[in-house]
């Protein structure tokens, strides 16, 4: 295994030098004010990715009392976004490139926290994993179908705790679907539409190539930043969440919510991957960033006594599902924040799906929201034969801390998360090429369009970055 000792230390010194100019500590409850690990039963735990969705993680994981922060790491170390955290443990190691921070204090983390673009979620997993760390990673789990497959081997491999953060799979939503699958409420679901049609970062533009290059900022290490992604002249319309829009370095609508909204269909009807996935309805259509609108049919083969399911998946602001006359008010998560664009859409027409199964209809939202029963009159009768749904014993983020700690098993191991990112990968080519795929799960393979099959490698690695594929 090639090991980060041969990396540069460039980029350590130059967050080294960072660290020493000082920040001024301004006060703050979620965060204790030295970061220093205290005795106690806690997971030594290495942030990495710390501005942005990294400061909410960095946030909800210390508030567990669970953790000691050990290193923190970012790209852009030093820039506004990354302050309040550099702020709140001026006393933890920080480097610039994760290969270094490893290689200086790796035998001090137990864990990390991946709070980094789609894109670099793959190497830095892969890493950590083959060094014996535990695994918190953002969702989608990784950038390409082979990516995706290679981190699921390398958890087996290495035998290390795993989790990816959707985290409506340890709330009410994951419970409610398990206990009602099992007892039968939900059963034979033969269709499912699921919808986000929220404004998007990319909706309203329209690019014919890469954007020009612009001057690199003093904080950004630009080619750590890129890890194994192709090769990008700097743009500060790549960066801070505008990722999201290319095809090089983010997952559209889909890979950013499918796993809010339709994961715990995919784990308890045991869907696996699509034999076909069919783009009925692309606007938009570009070689360089996501459709401004799409509907995708996913069709998954029957699975023993189940029968074959078709989920049909609507983004695009003005593509909206068919729904049933009866949906009645839309269900909405009050904890979710959001979309980058605002939530005027959010709140008239919130993320959801539908799911018609066997004498029953029902209607849920995304995250932790519970399923209803659209009929009013089966939600009567069944009121009183319902089996109970037990709440849960840990947020996510605490279940894979005492996961890490032996107390608890992981909700979204990569083992489970894998399927459904590598269904919505499949769902992104088919975006990208814009046609319809027949794939076969037995041989991994695309079988009708020698491209898109090319397309489920992902990008070459770039020179230098090859060694995490062959971590697995």
């Amino acid at each position: 295994m090639t090991t980060p000792r041969s990396v540069s230390r460039r980029t350590f010194l130059k967050g080294t030098l960072l660290a020493g100019a000082g920040f001024a500590v301004a006060p703050n409850l979620l965060f204790a004010q030295s970061g220093k690990a205290k005795p106690s039963r806690r997971v030594n735990l290495a942030l990495i990715g710390i501005g942005n969705r990294g400061l909410d993680l960095a946030k909800t994981f210390y508030a567990t009392g669970l953790v000691n922060v050990v290193a923190l790491c970012d790209t852009d170390l030093g820039a506004p976004h990354t302050l309040e955290v550099l702020n709140k443990f001026p006393d933890v190691p920080r480097f610039q490139d994760f290969r270094v921070m490893f290689d200086k204090v790796g035998k001090t983390i137990d864990a990390v926290c991946i709070g980094t673009p789609d894109f670099s979620h793959f190497p830095i997993a892969m890493l950590a994993m083959s060094l014996g760390k535990h695994v918190y990673t953002e969702k989608p789990m990784g950038q390409s179908f082979r990516q995706i497959a290679l981190m699921m081997a390398a958890e087996k491999k290495y035998g290390v705790v795993c989790q990816m953060g959707n985290q409506g799979h340890s709330e009410a939503n994951y419970f409610q679907f398990k206990a009602w699958t099992d007892a039968g409420i939900i059963k034979n679901v033969t269709k499912i539409t699921a919808f986000m049609n929220n404004p998007r970062r990319w909706h309203g533009k329209s690019f014919a190539g890469l954007l020009p290059e612009q001057p690199l900022p003093a904080t950004l290490d630009w080619d750590t930043w890129t890890a194994t992604a192709p090769a990008h002249p700097y743009n500060a319309g790549y960066t801070n969440g505008e990722w999201r829009s290319w095809y090089d370095l983010g997952n559209g609508a889909l890979g950013d919510w499918g796993a809010h909204i339709f994961d715990t269909a995919h784990e308890f009807l045991q869907l696996g991957l699509p034999t076909e996935v069919e783009p009925t309805f692309v606007e938009g259509h570009s070689h360089w960033i996501f459709p401004q609108a799409s509907t995708l049919a996913f069709r998954f083969p029957a699975r023993g006594s189940q029968p074959p399911v078709e989920m049909t998946w609507y983004d695009g602001q003005k593509n909206l599902p068919p729904l049933p006359e009866n949906l009645g008010t839309p269900v909405v998560d009050p904890t979710i924040p959001p979309p980058s664009a605002g939530d005027l859409q959010m709140k008239k027409f919130p993320p959801g799906k539908v799911i018609y199964g066997e004498g029953l209809t029902f209607k849920g939202g995304s995250h932790a929201t519970t399923l209803q029963i659209l009929d009013s009159t089966a939600a009567r009768d069944l009121a009183g034969k319902l089996p109970h749904v037990p709440e849960t014993t840990s947020s996510h983020f605490k279940n894979f801390l005492l996961a890490c700690l032996g107390e608890e098993k992981t909700r979204s191991p990569f083992a489970v998360a894998g399927p459904l990112c590598q269904a919505m990968a499949l769902g992104i080519i088919a975006q990208r090429v814009n046609t319809k795929l027949i794939f076969d799960p037995a041989t991994q393979r695309i079988t009708n369009h020698a491209v898109a099959n090319e397309l489920l490698a992902g990008n070459p690695p770039r020179k230098g970055w090859e060694q995490f594929y062959r971590m697995a």
